[in-house]
């Protein structure tokens, strides 16, 4: 089955996230891909009804490659907490509530920590590329680091300030964009899907 799309191809990036429709376009801007972002068409955000990062990334490709007639790629990702079981995992956004205020949902992670000596937390991102016809790829990667406290930084988005990668010694908030992307959850998942779902780069 075919997965590779042509040059010069128009790709929804189903995302109403600023940060993440802004990386994930700095990451197709090589292959000669048209990024359309789904606010920009007007589409509407799917429940997030399955139980993990690849199953939510399908959900959210295919109910924009249906609703707008292109292939589209969809980003499921979450910041993960060894000490709370993997939370807040699958539930990171809405661990910052309706007005999606990241600064109450890396407060509640501190306090939900208590005096854990544990540190350990991950990043995990699941990519899927989907199509109107149903076909679907899709690519997951991952992280490991720590969990810092105070937050650190402001280049970041999401749970960004709070995360130190492992080997250094900045959160990815303090790295920038271009830093960050050279190695993060969605770079090492991005790197699957261009090796067998994109044209060559220019």
């Amino acid at each position: 089955m075919n997965f590779r799309l042509e040059p010069g191809a128009s790709l929804v990036v189903a995302t109403h996230n600023n940060g993440k429709l802004a990386e994930i376009s700095i990451m197709l801007a090589p292959y000669h891909i048209n990024c359309l972002g789904a606010a920009s068409l007007g589409l509407a955000e799917p429940e997030e009804s399955a139980d993990d990062f690849v199953g939510n990334a399908r959900v959210k490709a295919l109910a924009a490659a249906r609703a707008s007639q292109m292939p589209a790629l969809a980003d499921d990702s979450g910041f993960c907490v060894a000490a709370l079981g993997g939370a807040p995992g699958l539930h990171s956004a809405r661990w910052a509530g309706p007005a999606r205020d990241f600064d109450l949902a890396m407060r509640k992670v501190r306090d939900a920590l208590g005096a854990s000596p544990d540190d350990r937390a991950w990043f995990i991102c699941a990519l899927c590329l989907g199509w109107p016809d149903g076909r679907t790829a899709s690519f997951q990667g991952r992280v490991d680091g720590r969990f810092a406290w105070p937050p650190r930084g402001d280049a970041g988005f999401g749970y960004d300030p709070v995360f130190v990668p492992a080997g250094d010694t900045r959160s990815y908030a303090e790295m920038g964009v271009q830093a960050k992307e050279a190695d993060s959850h969605r770079a090492r998942a991005f790197a699957q899907l261009a090796r067998a779902c994109l044209p060559a780069r220019a």
